[in-house]
């Protein structure tokens, strides 16, 4: 185990996986069916730290459609079956971050807090040769709310209690990239982590420590940052970071 860093948590979407902008457009596809429209601002702006039911649940009440929980259900599998289709695409993870899991998991026990469907996690990990590292998964519906709930890292921090002895949560760190999520992780008494994947450092308020993404990041860095103090603001890297966007491209993976 490392100095006085005892764990860490991922979010998947936006901090490993660099899918955001695949969900979006696989909840487009999907809403195009029920005649509902999901532009990048709104998704990015209101609806990124949901999982798939809460997504489709919140632009229902948004927009004003009524959708009973058997079509919620047929939608989330539809949208289930676009992303597939969007990830089997191509490459996936951020730039460092396959780097950064191996030498995590190497210094301490690692597990990850998502909103994404857990299929979609394991079928990614196993394509790129990951989930040997990865002590405990949480995925969407594995806790009865959501982020930002605390539920979802407090869950994953239990599972990580059972493979190590003493942990602390106050020297785990969790890693996010949307203000939902650090939200949650603070809840559940973790240090926090943002990555600018998804959001500018100005949209990520709370984290204690921001940087670019994973391959800026060092578990010296992590240890450094547990060994002191939990702070109300934040050190600052790489604060000019603005949210991706593109063509076609407007969480869910909170």
């Amino acid at each position: 185990m490392s100095g006085a860093l005892q764990a860490i948590v991922f979010d998947f979407d936006g901090v490993i996986a660099d899918s955001e902008p695949l969900h979006l457009r696989a909840f487009q596809h999907t809403l195009a069916d029920i005649g509902v429209t999901l532009s990048a601002e709104d998704y990015y702006g209101r609806y990124l730290g949901y999982d798939d039911v809460g997504v489709f649940v919140a632009l229902a009440r948004d927009r004003g459609v009524g959708l009973t929980d058997q079509q919620v259900s047929s939608l989330v599998e539809k949208k289930g079956a676009h992303i597939q289709e969007l990830l089997r695409a191509g490459e996936v993870l951020f730039p460092g971050a396959a780097d950064f899991i191996r030498q995590a998991a190497a210094a301490v026990p690692i597990a990850i807090a998502s909103g994404a469907q857990r299929h979609e996690i394991e079928e990614i990990l196993e394509a790129t040769q990951l989930r040997s590292y990865f002590a405990a998964i949480v995925a969407a519906g594995d806790t009865p709310q959501g982020k930002p709930s605390p539920q979802p890292y407090a869950r994953a921090f239990e599972l990580l209690e059972r493979t190590a002895e003493g942990l602390q949560t106050t020297r785990c760190v969790a890693i996010e990239d949307s203000r939902w999520g650090l939200e949650s992780a603070r809840g559940a008494g973790l240090r926090s982590v943002a990555v600018t994947n998804s959001y500018p450092a100005v949209e990520l308020p709370g984290a204690e420590l921001i940087v670019e993404g994973l391959n800026t990041l060092t578990i010296s860095m992590l240890d450094e940052l547990v060994a002191g103090p939990a702070e109300a603001g934040h050190h600052n890297k790489n604060v000019g970071r603005v949210p991706r966007s593109g063509p076609g491209v407007g969480e869910v993976g909170a």
